[in-house]
């Protein structure tokens, strides 16, 4: 049987096989007997607070999730549509026994996710994960009467976040256009408004959810309608999120992408700069660019490397003490500020740092040089031989070999979809595209269903 829990969270199809009404009333329930020790002292009321961002789904899948909680004696706290970085911070700041946020980030409309975070706002352990699907079905005592959960609704959870944003700011950011979108997402209402109280001058796209479009031609993955309106209004910069905004990506003055890594290394020289990097480390995953790695050398950076997940960014950040990690997919850390990637964080502080330093986007982007590099996703295979088929173990050490130390190969199975990721660098574009046709062709021939 496999795993309930991904990368991040439960994932699926919403109303499909996993995905229903009935999984999220009884992964609530068993979430609430291990995350809130309900039941454990009789004078302590469990509390949770539960967001969501607007897809259609999350309007059942959350009263399945509000029902759940109550049932087994949790207090639920209602923050409504906020980002996945806002109910995590509020998990903290009201000292909730946990916090859940039904979200399928980037994914298309039909799919929806159910994630939780612990006290204090942080995501769960694998461990723990593993226990909240073992006590799914198991008997329970269910409270009665005064015992019940109470459901609140929770008015000033947009606000609190936004004066945490705006606290936690460096520098304001008058003088600076940018164009914000908001991929009709969680962040369509919050993150305009916080650019325009920082002082920034602000045009929106993709920020009029309906509950159906959230990520449809918008966001984060589909930057072109960012990289028209950027050049459109005259804009300095673009910041494009997810659909949960956790995530940021961003464009320059002429609509040319700044991915994850290269963000990653303008906030790390901004951080060190300050004497706040803590350990003058950046922790990033094997994902992140070669370019990057060697860009943070030359600044006197070190670089920690983890599996692939901003989970698994987090526990190395939180273990090691350090202040700065994230993805190339545009999860940025700033455990000192949150204890998730933060969209609209990662956005300010991008915009401060302009501002700070009078530079343009595109020219603090020049502190790394991007290998080109080719990321192939294989569909249809069965992904849990991917890392023990030999054959194929042995096509991607070849391969590895041939570009003797000036590129590299990575092979992994998605953590959300169910794919094999091809990631390849190489010196050239049409080097690296070949290297990755070949690997795929592997894969698809060994790994066939």
């Amino acid at each position: 049987m496999s795993r309930l829990f991904g990368t991040d969270g439960v994932r699926g199809l919403a109303n499909g096989p996993l995905i229903t009404a009935e999984m999220a009333l009884a992964v609530s329930v068993a979430a609430a007997r291990v995350l809130g020790q309900a039941g454990a002292d009789p004078g302590h009321r469990p509390k949770a607070v539960i967001g969501r961002d607007p897809r259609a789904s999350g309007e059942f899948l959350g009263a399945a999730v509000v029902a759940g909680l109550a049932a087994a004696g949790v207090d639920v706290y209602d923050a409504g549509v906020l980002p996945t970085p806002a109910i995590a911070y509020l998990t903290s700041d009201t000292g909730a026994d946990f916090g859940v946020m039904l979200s399928a980030s980037h994914n298309a409309m039909p799919d929806n996710g159910i994630k939780f975070f612990a006290k204090g706002g942080h995501k769960l352990p694998d461990d723990v994960e593993d226990r909240i699907e073992a006590a799914i079905g198991e008997d329970w005592q269910r409270p009665t009467g005064a015992d019940v959960g109470r459901v609140v609704h929770m008015p000033d959870g947009h606000t609190r976040y936004l004066s945490h944003l705006l606290r936690v700011l460096p520098n304001r950011l008058d003088g600076l256009t940018v164009v914000i979108d908001g991929a009709h997402g969680a962040a369509s209402q919050v993150s305009p408004e916080v650019f325009r109280l920082a002082g920034a001058e602000v045009f929106e796209i993709g920020t009029s959810p309906d509950g159906l479009n959230i990520n449809d031609g918008y966001g984060s993955t589909h930057l072109d309608p960012l990289k028209t309106a950027v050049r459109a209004h005259g804009a300095d910069l673009g910041i494009a999120h997810d659909g949960d905004a956790d995530r940021c990506l961003a464009v320059d003055a002429t609509g040319t992408e700044v991915d994850g890594d290269q963000i990653m290394g303008i906030l790390a020289v901004a951080l060190k700069e300050r004497g706040v990097l803590a350990r003058d480390t950046l922790v990033a995953t094997v994902m992140s660019n070669l370019g990057l790695l060697q860009a943070m050398e030359r600044e006197g950076i070190h670089v920690l490397q983890t599996a692939v997940g901003d989970r698994y960014v987090l526990e190395e950040m939180r273990s090691g003490g350090y202040s700065l990690g994230g993805e190339q997919s545009g999860h940025v850390i700033f455990l000192d500020h949150g204890t998730t990637g933060d969209g609209t964080l990662t956005g300010l502080m991008l915009a401060a740092r302009m501002i700070e330093t009078g530079r343009t986007i595109a020219d603090l982007g020049t502190v790394m040089t991007r290998l080109p590099q080719v990321l192939v996703n294989v569909k249809g295979v069965d992904t849990s031989r991917v890392d023990t088929d030999d054959h194929l173990l042995s096509a991607v050490h070849s391969e590895q070999r041939s570009l003797d130390g000036s590129g590299r190969v990575l092979l992994r199975r998605s953590g959300t979809e169910p794919l094999v990721r091809v990631m390849v660098e190489a010196p050239t574009q049409e080097q690296a595209n070949a290297v990755a046709d070949r690997l795929a062709g592997v894969v698809r021939e060994r790994l066939a269903l």
